[in-house]
């Protein structure tokens, strides 16, 4: 129930912005102004790009809801305006889009940056504690991003962290578990960054003989995908699988992640045995089948798994790879 008017009030503050558009929005289409453009087009351009979001901040400004969100409040009403004002009444839209659009997006992402390298200085400061990079920088975009953007900016921001700028040694805590040491995993990453690279040049010669735009477009995409999955296979190894604050944490690297309560946990099986589809076990793996598992946690209630780019999965049973699954068993086991 509390959810539901959480949800409520939070409608509401859009939909307040939103009806303040739409009164724009036919108010400038109708005779009225069509009459006195001249006179209203300053007004009228200053409800969509300033009054209308300064509205919308005031609403927003005591909630959970970033204060980012404002940029976009902007930029929708500068859309209308361009979609809904003669060309002739558009003056004062170019000059906000020309001169001053520029400077609050440098703001936006100049705040952006700081708030992010506060993260990793704040995480490097914490490597002896059980801190996670991509747990505490997901916190930190969801201070200043919308709901939707934080899970994918947050990904590839901690894609090129964990390839390219977290190169210690991660040494594992006591209540820590690997799990790409003796899985297939990482070998079969880093034959797709070889098969990538081995296919960019002839692909990239062929195409060219059609468009060389194309071929640049293709070829830049490859290297940044050969790049993404390099990060993918450092972030195994830098999250391992953790058990804490009665919750385990599975995690396989940035790309999928579960927390499951261990009271919930109704039981721990070793096992390597292939699974028919009609027993609905979930994988904490990107590769599925061919990377293999070890360990099946069945789960009393529902629980989720949550991959790439905030895409969400629930389950009951979740098949997995962990190192030293004896010790993982065990450890699990003790605190049940």
């Amino acid at each position: 129930m509390q959810t539901l008017l959480d949800f409520q009030q939070r409608f509401a503050k859009f939909l307040i912005p939103l009806a303040l558009f739409i009164g724009t929005y036919f108010f400038i289409k109708s005779p009225y102004f069509l009459e006195n453009s001249s006179t209203l087009t300053f007004a009228v351009s200053a409800d969509l790009l300033l009054t209308i979001p300064i509205v919308y901040f005031l609403l927003i400004r005591k909630t959970s809801i970033p204060k980012t969100t404002v940029v976009p409040m902007m930029i929708i009403g500068l859309a209308i305006g361009f979609f809904s004002l003669p060309e002739a009444n558009q003056e004062y839209l170019q000059l906000f889009k020309t001169w001053f659009l520029p400077v609050i997006e440098v703001g936006v992402a100049s705040f952006i940056i700081y708030k992010v390298r506060k993260a990793v200085l704040f995480h490097r400061k914490q490597e002896n504690k059980s801190l996670d990079f991509f747990t505490a920088l997901k916190t930190t975009c969801a201070e200043i991003l919308p709901k939707p953007a934080v899970v994918p900016f947050a990904t590839e921001i901690s894609i090129f962290y964990y390839g390219f700028v977290y190169w210690k040694r991660r040494k594992l805590a006591e209540n820590e578990f690997s799990n790409h040491k003796e899985s297939s995993s990482l070998a079969l990453f880093f034959i797709l960054i070889v098969i990538v690279a081995i296919e960019i040049v002839p692909i990239h010669i062929l195409l060219a003989k059609w468009s060389e735009v194309a071929a640049w477009i293709l070829t830049i995409l490859s290297a940044y995908s050969g790049l993404q999955i390099f990060g993918f296979a450092k972030s195994l190894m830098k999250r391992p699988i953790a058990v804490e604050n009665d919750r385990v944490l599975l995690r396989y690297g940035v790309m999928q992640e579960a927390e499951i309560p261990i009271e919930d946990i109704k039981k721990i099986t070793l096992t390597t045995k292939e699974f028919d589809k009609e027993e609905n076990i979930t994988r904490l793996s990107l590769l599925g089948e061919i990377e293999g598992h070890n360990v099946l946690i069945e789960t009393h209630n529902e629980q989720i798994v949550h991959g790439l780019f905030g895409i969400k999965k629930t389950f009951t049973k979740i098949a997995l790879h962990v190192d030293k699954k004896g010790e993982f068993k065990a450890y699990l086991e003790n605190k049940l």
